[in-house]
C-alpha cells in the first residue's frame, strides 16, 4: 500500500477513536486544529504499536493539519533516523501547547542530538521552543544525563530566565525542569537552591 493510501486508511481510523467531549474541552481551551478528533493518547499510542516506527509515514503524518495525524507522527518517527534538520521543520510548524510536549515525550528526548536541541530551544525567544527545550532537559535528568559546566551555567540561567517570565506553561516547565535537575546528586540540589533564592523561589 502507498503512503497516501495508509496515510487516508490511518486518518479513517480516527473516526472510531473519536471523542467529541476531549474535543470540545480542547476548543473551549482555545486549541484550535484544523480537524481534532478528540483521540485519547492510549489510543494513540496502541495505534502507533501497532503500525511501528516508519520514517516515511511519520512525515506524511506531520504534513496533515489533524491533531491526531501530528501526534502519531511523533510516536512512529524513528528517534535515530530523523535529521536536526528535519526536527528544525517540525519544530517550526509546531503551534499548540500539546503538540510541543508530546514530540518532546514521544520523540525529541529520544534523539542523539537531544541536548543541543533543548539547549538551543531553551534559549529561543518563542515560548513553545522554551517549553519544548525544558521538557526535553527534564527528560534527560530524569534519566540520570548529567550536564557539564557549561551546560550547568546555562540551564540554571535560561531556568532563572523563564521563572521569571510571563508564560505559565514555560514557567511549570522550568521548575519542573529544575526539580529534575536538583535530583541528579546533592551538588545539583544545592545548586538549584541557591539559584532559586537568588530569585526568592524554592522548592514546594
Amino acid at each position: 500500500m502507498d503512503i497516501n493510501s495508509q496515510v487516508k486508511e490511518i486518518k479513517q481510523s480516527f473516526r472510531q477513536m473519536m471523542d467529541g467531549s476531549v474535543a470540545k474541552s480542547m476548543r473551549d481551551k482555545g486549541v484550535d486544529y484544523k480537524l481534532n478528533w478528540g483521540a485519547t493518547l492510549p489510543r494513540l499510542q496502541g495505534k502507533a504499536a501497532e503500525l511501528g516506527k516508519n520514517y516515511d509515514l511519520a512525515i506524511a503524518l506531520w504534513k496533515e493539519n489533524v491533531r491526531e495525524c501530528k501526534i502519531l507522527a511523533t510516536m512512529m518517527m524513528p528517534a535515530d533516523q530523523v535529521l536536526p534538520e528535519v526536527i528544525d521543520i517540525w519544530m517550526e510548524q509546531t503551534d499548540t501547547q500539546e503538540i510541543a510536549e508530546q514530540a518532546a515525550y514521544n520523540l525529541y528526548q529520544y534523539l542523539p542530538y537531544a541536548p543541543e536541541k533543548a539547549y538551543s530551544w531553551m534559549a529561543s525567544e518563542k515560548e513553545l521552543y522554551q517549553l519544548c527545550g525544558f521538557h526535553v532537559l527534564s527528560r534527560l535528568f530524569m534519566n540520570k544525563q548529567e550536564p557539564n559546566e557549561r551546560g550547568i551555567n546555562e540551564f540554571i540561567d535560561q531556568a532563572l530566565a523563564a521563572l521569571q517570565g510571563n508564560s505559565l506553561p514555560v514557567k511549570k516547565a522550568a521548575m519542573s525542569c529544575m526539580q529534575r535537575f536538583a535530583e541528579l546528586g546533592l551538588v545539583y540540589e544545592r545548586l538549584s537552591k541557591s539559584a532559586l533564592k537568588t530569585i526568592n523561589l524554592e522548592f514546594l
